[in-house]
């Protein structure tokens, strides 16, 4: 797939961090399939940068797992490797465990209302077959607990593996994941109730039951 063309160019002024984020959604949401090249100087002139933010950017890329970067030679985007998935969905669980746990009973009754609408949105997506949207809607929903809990390394952890999942979870959005809509509303209850073990199990038994060929969590 070639470099897209027009779209928004990132701000000069903005930090590193947001030419990170746009090329990892861009591989995330398919912009860029398994096995493409990507040339800095391509994606500096679609993004309107300069390429070192972009080689930095590429560099982190690699550390997650979603480009092979060979020294001298390219850098193309990652295949979806099952062992890989499954090794980042291991330490993305445990993550989302811990934040659940750390957070259940303390959570302010305007963050529960923020995931009860974010799960009204995901509903919402999975009905209409929307995988973009389901996958922002689950994004938001599991991001709540974590924001709240403050734990910057437990964050810095999932910014490194979460989008491995993600990426693989698109792929099968197709499938139903109305399930999915029930489970959350019971995660919600349990942290709204100070379940802490109840919230902290379902947590885990959400990520850690996702494969790349199972129905989304």
């Amino acid at each position: 797939m070639p470099i897209p063309s027009g779209g928004p160019a990132v701000d000069r002024t903005l930090l590193r961090d947001d030419v990170y984020r746009r090329l990892r959604d861009a591989i995330v949401d398919g912009t860029f399939a398994p096995g493409e090249q990507l040339k800095d100087g391509d994606l500096a002139e679609w993004l309107g940068v300069s390429r070192t933010p972009v080689r930095e950017a590429l560099l982190r890329l690699g550390e997650s797992g979603l480009v092979v970067a060979l020294p001298g030679r390219s850098t193309t985007v990652s295949t979806i490797d099952v062992q890989a998935v499954s090794d980042a969905r291991d330490v993305v669980a445990t993550m989302h465990e811990l934040a659940v746990r750390g957070v259940a009973g303390h959570l302010n009754p305007e963050d529960i209302q923020r995931m009860r609408d974010a799960n009204d949105r995901f509903a919402t997506a999975v009905a209409s077959g929307d995988a973009d949207a389901a996958l922002t809607a689950d994004e938001d929903l599991h991001r709540i607990p974590v924001t709240a809990l403050g734990n910057r390394a437990l964050e810095a952890t999932l910014e490194r593996f979460d989008p491995l999942i993600r990426r693989a979870e698109r792929t099968r959005f197709k499938a139903d994941g109305q399930s999915s809509v029930a489970r959350h509303n019971d995660l919600i209850t349990l942290i709204e109730s100070g379940d802490a073990p109840g919230a902290a199990a379902l947590a885990f038994d959400l990520w850690h039951t996702l494969t790349t060929d199972e129905t989304p969590k």
